[in-house]
């Protein structure tokens, strides 16, 4: 049973954006496309003081906005643990990523109020946990069509293989796949592959959705897919997830325009919800500095 619900985790995961993406089958342009590269960065604010770390975040954020930056950033709350979100970098390679982290030391260093109030929201936050993943587009399912800037909550499935399965996880993804192709399912999602920062193979599943409301049809999916693929195709799919899966868990993560960081095309895609720049005015005298910047020690972007 443990088994079959890892396998029906993985399933809903791909199903539950089916109804967004129908009406839109448009390629979606490469501002708005996922990544090839992502940096992960979980965090963990106390809560008692998570008001004080989001007004700082923003006060941040909305800098940012107003200057030229090195990259940036999409900041998601989890919907389950208030205390945990993530920050989500895109880049399109290493070397990209390491031009960043220079750019964000001379960044810094032209703008020291932004870097104490960096040095602000780390002293604040709890745990931190990156990891850097490499997009696996084998593995995906017509992600071209996906368009991050539409989405407003993002549900990312975490599954940790045991050691030397990951064969067995394409295989399952891709029995996936042939199930959606057959019925001719809109539903795409798209794989990262952990490259750094986990000791057992790791994958990420993302599924963009537009609203809550799709969730509704969980529970009616999952019976329709149990019944649809059963035979063959489940019992593998099953196995696989029996064999290979350490852990798979899953988190619903609501997209947060404000504490986010995005270019100017990315927004331009609905400035609707991602433009906000005048909604919060930068005070850097109100900056308190608990302690100065460390001298000598490489900067990081604000997800790093």
């Amino acid at each position: 049973m443990r088994s079959f619900r890892l396998v029906v985790a993985l399933i809903l995961s791909a199903f539950c954006v089916s109804v967004i993406y129908a009406q839109n089958p448009a390629s979606a342009n490469l501002p708005v496309a996922p990544p090839n590269l992502l940096l992960l960065m979980h965090q963990e604010v106390p809560a008692g003081r998570a008001g004080e770390a989001e007004r700082l975040q923003v006060s941040l954020s909305r800098a940012c906005d107003r200057l030229e930056t090195p990259s940036y950033w999409i900041n998601l709350q989890s919907l389950s643990n208030s205390e945990e979100s993530l920050f989500f970098d895109p880049f399109e390679s290493f070397d990209l990523l390491e031009q960043s982290r220079a750019g964000w030391s001379q960044f810094y260093a032209a703008h020291p109020d932004l870097a104490r109030m960096k040095d602000q929201i780390d002293e604040i936050a709890g745990g931190e946990r990156t990891v850097f993943a490499v997009r696996r587009p084998d593995l995906g399912y017509l992600t071209d069509s996906i368009d991050l800037s539409e989405a407003r909550y993002l549900r990312i499935v975490e599954v940790h293989l045991l050691p030397g399965r990951e064969g067995d996880f394409a295989e399952g993804l891709k029995i996936l796949a042939d199930a959606h192709a057959r019925i001719q399912a809109d539903a795409p999602w798209v794989v990262y592959e952990v490259k750094l920062g986990v000791n057992n193979p790791t994958f990420f599943v993302f599924t963009p959705l537009l609203d809550l409301a799709k969730n509704d049809a969980l529970l009616a999916w999952e019976q329709s897919i149990a019944t649809r693929e059963a035979g063959p195709s489940l019992d593998r799919l099953t196995q696989i997830a029996r064999e290979s899966y350490a852990t798979a868990e899953t988190t619903l993560y609501e997209m947060r325009p404000l504490t986010s960081h995005v270019s100017s095309e990315f927004a331009d895609s609905d400035p609707a919800f991602w433009r906000h720049a005048t909604a919060v005015e930068f005070r850097p005298d109100r900056i308190i500095s608990r302690k100065p910047p460390k001298k000598g020690s490489p900067a990081k972007s604000p997800a790093q």
